[in-house]
């Protein structure tokens, strides 16, 4: 079977498939809020919540799409990025260009997953983690193989916590979309982490009062901030969760 022609097989074998696996250990119940292209209302509102809840979150930045305007609004400028990281947030990688592994060679994908890196090295003055997010949260067999070496931890769009044993090669993530979303299915997801003492990724686009269909309110974002804390769930971005497992503690 081909599993790059086939959608339904991609989906069910990928999690199973060149794993890079790492006991979480005692970190977690943790939970992670991450956002992906870098729309500016990322940084200025969901930034902002974060912070006023003494959180930070993960940005993960295609550097070609800086300096630009989409359907998702106004993308990160150049100074964004030290504002950034110097806030204690996560600056991470997403390509240069925000292909898809879907619609090019696996070479092609490496290549621009390598420039998106190295761009953000210059543009950040070398602030970037090697964490990284797939674009449109498109995997293919290959590129898993290919970018799970290359980078730190790879995450996806495959929904679920990331149990005791996380693959790095395939983190598992949840939509935080008003289109899409409820508050009580984001407090559910909260609740199984808790028990499960895992790993909970959330990822979303914009943060704005009329946020794009892959975007969110504030006050959702703000809800799911409540939900965690009220556990007493750390909020950490995705490079603190692993500087505090056995990885961190190895390098």
């Amino acid at each position: 079977m081909d599993l790059t022609k086939r959608g339904w097989g991609r989906r069910h074998w990928l999690p199973l498939i060149h794993r890079k696996p790492l006991p979480l250990g005692d970190v977690g119940p943790v939970v992670t809020f991450s956002f992906d292209d870098f729309p500016r209302t990322a940084y200025t509102e969901g930034g902002r919540l974060l912070k006023e809840y003494g959180a930070r979150g993960t940005y993960y930045a295609a550097p070609g799409l800086m300096n630009s305007t989409t359907p998702l609004g106004e993308h990160f400028l150049q100074d964004d990025l030290y504002s950034l990281v110097g806030e204690g947030h996560e600056l991470a990688s997403h390509t240069y260009h925000h292909i898809s592994s879907h619609a090019s060679s696996v070479s092609e994908f490496l290549c621009d997953v390598r420039e998106g890196y190295l761009a953000l090295r210059r543009c950040a003055g070398g602030m970037v983690s090697r964490n990284f997010a797939y674009p449109q949260g498109a995997v293919t067999v290959q590129a898993k193989a290919a970018v799970g070496i290359e980078m730190l931890s790879c995450r996806g769009n495959y929904h679920g916590v990331n149990g005791r044993i996380v693959d790095l090669s395939l983190l598992r993530a949840n939509p935080l979309y008003s289109s899409t979303g409820h508050a009580d299915s984001i407090v559910q997801l909260i609740e199984t982490n808790e028990a499960v003492r895992g790993w909970l990724i959330f990822y979303t686009h914009d943060v704005c009062a009329f946020p794009s269909q892959y975007g969110c309110t504030p006050s959702l974002l703000e809800t799911a901030i409540k939900s965690a804390l009220a556990r007493s769930m750390a909020i950490m971005t995705v490079a603190d969760v692993l500087t505090s497992t056995s990885l961190g503690k190895s390098v």
